[in-house]
């Protein structure tokens, strides 16, 4: 399994907590230029799970905005079409 494949197995938070402590690692410093490269494409990844993860849920909660929305636009139209032809 590749680096990439593994990244995008992780949860949102998994992905979050450990690029909280790549960031950590990097802030600290006393790392070889070669970890530091190695740390910063590895946290690269694990931002992009977060982001993918984020947009995900983003579409989900829009949808189901949009549901409720459309719900309460039937409810409403139902409601004036049975109000007003009774009389």
């Amino acid at each position: 399994m590749t680096s990439s494949n593994v990244s995008e197995a992780l949860g949102y938070e998994q992905a979050r907590d450990e690029l909280i402590d790549v960031v950590r690692r990097l802030e600290t410093g006393g790392t070889t230029l070669e970890e530091s490269l190695a740390l910063w494409e590895r946290g690269e990844e694990l931002a992009k799970v977060c982001r993918q993860w984020l947009e995900g849920a983003r579409k989900r909660l829009n949808a189901a905005l949009a549901e409720e929305r459309s719900d309460g636009e039937e409810e409403s139209d139902s409601e004036g079409r049975s109000g007003s032809g009774g009389e």
